[in-house]
């Protein structure tokens, strides 16, 4: 079943988006407010000082966890719900700008996207190497590839080509999407094993690689690479190709801004360009407010359409909902799918989410014509939350 509004409504740019009472869209006010409290009390124990939050956690427990990009500190418990395209209810501070960590992912592959749409990005099963340039960055010392070699004698700039060796010259865009790369190297000084390594610190260095496409990682080093190659196919930043193509469109405000690394600047036709974290891990990533990650949700919703604008293909949208073979409940990054029913009990298997630490959630909904963003909540709260807020849809089936 698919309950997508035949002529949906779609808001105009700016805080001119249409309010409903829940229940002129089918949803009971009483069991919303009850779900909307329960986000509320059910903020995350985290720190609010989200570098703090960061040492405390990844940055203590990773080898070379120090942070090298922005983070600010958080609001309040915040939230927007959205059905047949109307907010029905929100709270917190829907306007505040913060960062939202992994769901940055959806919007890289969301360029990637418009990339492939494009013609820039031919198949997305092919190999990524042979088109990808040389890059020249500005922080050589913090980019290795393990065909490069050391120099018994000082040289001038080096270029990087981070698909050059045996292994990583197999690695496609989608093993890039999908995280099953295992892709081998140092980017903007993190090594590959140094996202969430393994215990045994023997693995580290020399463990045998397993071939693209077998194996899903989930490692924020390998999506700054994506973020790299997409910035090769555009040959411009990033944030650019993002506002020009899809925020804009969308009536995003002009608030949000994407971030890198103090490290991971390139020389790009001329210019000093910096290549923007894939993941937010060790900083930087999307700070954005809720509203606009409710407008993102609610394109991915209408099958990438808006208005009369089919801003993401069809093609492109089927592909970043659809399992992989490796890990059936991810699509192409970040898109967290509901297969089974394994992620989300209380939703129908058709729904999704983009998800990120915090957390912070878009959950996305096409049987129930609904978005729900949720920020500042306890992880383990997630799924009692969203049950509640479906609770509330009073057609709901199944």
């Amino acid at each position: 079943m698919n309950g997508l509004a035949q002529e949906p409504y779609f808001p105009p740019p700016g805080d001119e988006w249409e309010t409903r009472e829940p229940g002129e869209v089918g949803m009971d006010a009483g069991l919303l407010d009850e779900a909307v409290s329960f986000a509320i009390e059910s903020e995350t124990e985290a720190s609010r000082d989200l570098e703090f939050n960061h040492h405390a956690t990844f940055g203590r427990n990773e080898p070379l966890g120090d942070p090298v990009g922005a983070f600010k500190e958080r609001g309040e418990p915040t939230g927007v719900v959205v059905r047949n395209g109307y907010i029905v209810a929100e709270w917190g501070e829907p306007h505040r700008v913060d960062q939202t960590f992994s769901v940055t992912k959806s919007f890289l592959s969301a360029t990637v996207g418009l990339a492939f749409d494009e013609g820039r990005v031919a198949d997305v099963d092919e190999p990524v190497g042979p088109s990808m340039a040389p890059v020249l960055p500005l922080a050589p010392e913090c980019v290795h590839e393990p065909t490069m070699e050391a120099r018994p004698f000082p040289s001038g700039p080096q270029v990087f080509e981070p698909f050059a060796s045996e292994h990583n010259r197999r690695i496609t865009w989608d093993h890039l999407l999908r995280q099953t790369s295992d892709w081998e190297g140092t980017l903007w000084c993190k090594p590959d094993w140094a996202d969430r390594p393994s215990d045994d610190s023997r693995q580290w260095l020399d463990r045998e690689r397993h071939e693209p496409g077998t194996v899903y990682e989930y490692n924020d080093v390998r999506v700054n690479l994506l973020a790299l190659a997409a910035l090769n196919a555009w040959r411009r930043p990033l944030p650019e190709v993002l506002r020009e193509h899809l925020m804009v469109p969308i009536g995003a405000s002009d608030t949000w801004r994407w971030l890198g690394y103090e490290n991971s600047w390139v020389v790009l036709d001329g210019r000093k360009v910096e290549s923007v974290s894939g993941g937010a891990h060790w900083g930087g990533g999307m700070f954005i407010n809720a509203h606009d990650m409710a407008r993102f949700g609610y394109l991915t919703l209408r099958e990438g359409r808006w208005n009369d604008r089919q801003i993401l293909s069809s093609e492109w949208m089927e592909k970043a909902r659809t399992p992989g073979e490796v890990n059936p409940g991810y699509g192409h990054m970040n898109f967290f799918l509901n297969t089974g029913r394994e992620a989300v009990p209380a939703a129908p298997e058709e729904a999704y989410f983009h998800a990120g630490a915090g957390v912070n959630i878009v959950y996305v909904d096409p049987v129930h014509d609904l978005v729900v963003v949720v920020r500042w909540i306890d992880g383990g709260s997630r799924n009692e939350f969203l049950a509640k807020v479906l609770e509330a849809v009073r057609d709901r089936e199944g």
